[in-house]
């Protein structure tokens, strides 16, 4: 299996073009999958100049219902519309960010096109496509969640409500021995997301790759650090190997990896591996 991560908010790779956003392309020996598309067009411009055609792509993940992780979705259908396009239902709900008092809320959905795209397949909960493939969601949350969930909201009617990121889901990839968790944001908390594996699969993945969602616009508190370092210190008593990029924040980052070591590791824009 080998896995390229197509844009991310870090420069990788020279020449390609670094977006706060997501996108992973998946090689696998039955299916070439992209996992979330990105912020804009972009993703596909990348995925050019890394020498990867969009139109063999069979299968399409959308982790959860915000732009930076949709925002390629239709530029991609343009191109491939024969591609299965999963998502849960409920990501194609109105969903803001409040920016203060003087911002206001600021939508961060999906283009209100892509639920309308004859690719697209909507799912309520778990889902398995065949013996390599499988999508995972979250019902239930022991462990806390992001901090920096807090300003994300879901809009019903006039109401701005607390979103529970129940329009989240999880690419889990079984590969000959390994088992492979990739989690776009992990709104629901890495931990939760960890707790619904092991209650579904009985085991821990092999591998867990995307963000952790500890960043702040406005900087990182203290308290932000030491949720990072309690989080590491769960991860680093598991023999799971973990990938993290985009919303985990570079300072977080730095500082679950003193923690991690060699059980961590930060993937840019562009970078690829093998698993």
């Amino acid at each position: 299996m080998r896995i390229t991560n197509l844009i991310e908010n870090t420069q990788g790779k020279e020449g390609l073009t670094p977006l706060h956003g997501l996108s992973f392309f998946i090689e696998t020996d039955s299916h070439k999958i992209l996992m979330d598309a990105g912020p804009s067009e972009q993703t596909l411009i990348n995925a050019g100049s890394l020498g990867i055609d969009p139109s063999e792509i069979d299968l399409v993940v959308l982790s959860h219902g915000h732009y930076d992780h949709s925002g390629g979705l239709l530029p991609f259908a343009r191109v491939n519309d024969s591609a299965k396009i999963y998502m849960q239902i409920k990501a194609a709900d109105d969903f803001y960010a409040y920016d203060g008092p003087d911002m206001g809320y600021r939508y961060i959905g999906i283009d209100k096109l892509i639920p309308h795209l004859s690719s697209v397949c909507p799912l309520n909960g778990d889902f398995k496509l065949d013996d390599q493939i499988s999508l995972l969601t979250v019902h239930e949350q022991p462990y806390p969640v992001p901090a920096s969930n807090k300003r994300l909201v879901r809009k019903v009617g006039e109401e701005y409500l607390a979103d529970d990121f129940s329009h989240e889901q999880s690419l889990v990839i079984s590969s000959g021995n390994k088992m492979v968790l990739i989690c776009g944001c992990a709104h629901n908390g890495i931990l939760n997301i960890l707790n619904a594996f092991e209650e579904k699969y009985d085991c821990m993945p092999d591998v867990v790759i995307g963000g952790f969602h500890l960043m702040r616009k406005s900087g990182e508190t203290e308290e932000d650090i030491r949720t990072a370092q309690d989080i590491a210190k769960k991860l680093q008593s598991l023999e799971t190997i973990f990938y993290t990029c985009h919303c985990t924040g570079i300072r977080c980052y730095e500082v679950m990896k003193e923690i991690m070591g060699d059980k961590l590791s930060y993937i840019s824009c562009g970078q690829s591996f093998t698993l």
